[in-house]
C-alpha cells in the first residue's frame, strides 16, 4: 500500500463524517420548518386533526360592538388603525363546527358577518354552505344582531337561515322595520328558546341559553353553554356586573371546560369621554379580583373578550395584559380553535 493512500484514509473518513453532520443538520432543520408551516397553516384555515370527526370552537372575532378603530375616535388607539387596519380586529363572534354531522353554527351576527361567515366556512373539514346551519343571538345591541342585515335583498338575500332568539329579541325583529322584511321575505327563519332549557342541534352539540343582566333596552341578554361531545364553553360577552347576576359566576365556570367572559373595559380609567357607569360592565380588574381563589386550573379555563377599543389587552405587550396572563387567566385571540 502507498504512503499517499495512506495518508488520503483519514481524509476521506473525515470528509464522510462532516457530509453526515450537515446533512442531520439539514434534515433537522427541515423538519422544524415543516413543521412549522403546517402548524401556521392549520391556524391559518384548516381544522385541527383531532377534531375533523368532533366539535370544535373557533373565535372569530374578540372586540365590543363598534369595533376598532371605533367611529369618531381621536385616542393614539385609534389613529394609526384607520391608515392601516388590522384585520384580526373583528367584532365579538364564535363559530361552532360539527365536523361529523357537516352543520356550522354562528354566535353573534355581527357587523364583521361577511368575513365571519367566510372563515366558519374555511375551518370546515367538508365542503361547507357560505353561511351557517344557524346563527344565536344573545341581545339587540348593534354589534350583537346588525350583522343580519346582510341576509337580506339588498346583500346575499339568504333563504331561511335559522335564527335563535328570545322571546322579546324575537318580538323585536318580526314588529321593527328593516328586520321584520328579513323575516317577512323568508331570508331569516325565528326559532325561539327559553331560559335555561336546552336546545339540541345535532347527535353531537346542544346549547343552552343563560339570561344575564344587561341594558334591556329593546330584548333580554342571554349567554349560551355550549356542549359538545367532550367538553362545553360559556359565552357571556356582555353583563352588567356579575354580582347582579342570580348565579354565582365562579361556581359556573366550574360546571365547564373554556369560560369566554366580558372584558369589555381593562379599569374604569380608560374610557374619560362618556360616564362609564351608564354603561356598565364588569372591568377585568374586578373579575380578577372576584377569580382570584379559583383554583389554577379554573382560572385557566377563563378566556376575556368583547375588549372595547381602549381597552390594553388587545396589545398582548401590554402590562396589562402580561399582568392577566401572569394571574393565571387567557386573553382570547382570532381565530383561537378550541376542541368541544
Amino acid at each position: 500500500m502507498s504512503k499517499n493512500f495512506v495518508l488520503i484514509i483519514p481524509l476521506v473518513v473525515k470528509t464522510a463524517l462532516k457530509v453526515l453532520v450537515l446533512l442531520f443538520v439539514f434534515v433537522s432543520c427541515t423538519e422544524r420548518v415543516n413543521k412549522k408551516v403546517v402548524k401556521g397553516k392549520a391556524n391559518a384555515i384548516q381544522p385541527m386533526l383531532s377534531i375533523k370527526n368532533g366539535v370544535s370552537l373557533v373565535v372569530l372575532g374578540t372586540l365590543q360592538d363598534a369595533g376598532s378603530p371605533h367611529i369618531a375616535c381621536k385616542k393614539e388607539c385609534c389613529a394609526v388603525l384607520f391608515e392601516n387596519p388590522n384585520p384580526s380586529r373583528k367584532v365579538v363572534s364564535l363559530g361552532v363546527l360539527d365536523h361529523q354531522n357537516r352543520q356550522t353554527y354562528l354566535f353573534e351576527a355581527t357587523p364583521d358577518i361577511s368575513e365571519q361567515a367566510k372563515l366558519l366556512k374555511n375551518f370546515c373539514s367538508w365542503e361547507a354552505d357560505d353561511l351557517p346551519s344557524g346563527i344565536f343571538l344573545t341581545h339587540a345591541h348593534i354589534g350583537h344582531y346588525s350583522g343580519l342585515m346582510f341576509l337580506g335583498k339588498e346583500a346575499t338575500n339568504a333563504n331561511a337561515v335559522p335564527t335563535y332568539v328570545m322571546p322579546k329579541m324575537k318580538g323585536f325583529l318580526e314588529e321593527n322595520g328593516p328586520w321584520s322584511q328579513l323575516v317577512s321575505e323568508n331570508n331569516i327563519e325565528l326559532h325561539s328558546i327559553e331560559n335555561k332549557k336546552e336546545v339540541s342541534l345535532t347527535s353531537n352539540l346542544k346549547v343552552v341559553p343563560m339570561q344575564v343582566p344587561h341594558r334591556d333596552e329593546f330584548s333580554e341578554t342571554v349567554g349560551y353553554r355550549i356542549q359538545g361531545p367532550n367538553k362545553s364553553a360559556l359565552f357571556i360577552p356582555d353583563i352588567d356586573k356579575w354580582e347582579k347576576w342570580n348565579s354565582d359566576i365562579s361556581e359556573v365556570i366550574k360546571t365547564v371546560d373554556y369560560a369566554f367572559l366580558d372584558a369589555s373595559f381593562f379599569d374604569g380609567n380608560e374610557l374619560n369621554t362618556r360616564d362609564i357607569s351608564s354603561i356598565p360592565h364588569p372591568f377585568v380588574i374586578e373579575s380578577m379580583a372576584l377569580f382570584k381563589n379559583l383554583s389554577s386550573t379554573e382560572k385557566a379555563k377563563i378566556y376575556f373578550i368583547h375588549f372595547n377599543h381602549t381597552n390594553a389587552l388587545l396589545d398582548l405587550e401590554s402590562e396589562q395584559a402580561k399582568t392577566v396572563l401572569a394571574k393565571g387567566f387567557n386573553i382570547a385571540n382570532f381565530r383561537d380553535q378550541f376542541d368541544l
